[in-house]
């Protein structure tokens, strides 16, 4: 009777808990005019939001979940790898400010690496693979001349390993995952492995850093 108690106890402590991770589908029906959208996937999502949320002309970033097949993602599913999503990031930008040609060479050569596998750093597995999911054919066009050029140049020692496919959903993360970088600064992840990043931002991209993150971490 008393191990019967438990797992009810256990099973209503998870579906609670379920229920606290659910999440939803952005909508990019709503987004105003004059602003247009990217979405990228560049290994953990704590990172890659803080990098462009310091960008000049970029509105606001979001931290979720895409190009899987699954509905309804949550971060328990992806981070275990029970999931065919990417941790990754929705970035609301103005393109007479910043264009989608500079995020794109922001996000290949600050945010992450993108020459990594299925992998970011110390993070392994499919869910932090290096992606960006296409809006629009304006954007596809991009994205091929800034890999051609790459190749060309020979930018990287080793093969870009970027997943290109057309945009389809984007879940939102949980609400505890959203300004995760700002909101817990003393996470010994964020100051070893975001830190770096947004420091590479500043001392590559001095110009498109906003005023008010110049001088502060």
């Amino acid at each position: 009777m008393q191990s019967l108690l438990s797992l009810s106890i256990s099973l209503l402590l998870s579906l609670s808990s379920c229920a606290n991770e659910a999440t939803v589908v952005s909508d990019l029906t709503q987004v105003q005019e004059g602003t247009e959208v990217a979405t990228f996937a560049g290994g953990c999502f704590w990172c890659t939001e803080a990098v462009f949320e310091r960008v000049t002309g970029v509105e606001n970033v979001v931290s979720g979940y895409s190009g899987g097949q699954d509905e309804n993602p949550t971060y328990r599913k992806v981070s275990y790898g029970l999931s065919t999503h990417a941790e990754a990031i929705q970035i609301f930008y103005n393109p007479e400010i910043v264009t989608f040609d500079e995020l794109l060479e922001i996000f290949f050569t600050v945010a992450h690496d993108p020459t990594q596998v299925d992998r970011q750093g110390p993070d392994v597995g499919k869910q932090y693979r290096s992606a960006i999911y296409y809006h629009n054919a304006e954007q596809k066009a991009s994205i091929d001349k800034i890999l051609a050029k790459y190749k060309k140049e020979e930018k990287f020692t080793k093969p870009i390993a970027t997943e290109i496919a057309a945009y389809d959903k984007f879940w939102m993360a949980e609400d505890y995952h959203q300004d995760y970088y700002e909101l817990n600064p003393g996470n010994p992840y964020i100051i070893n492995v975001a830190v770096p990043k947004v420091k590479k931002l500043k001392k590559y991209y001095p110009g498109k850093v906003k005023d008010q993150y110049k001088n502060v971490r």
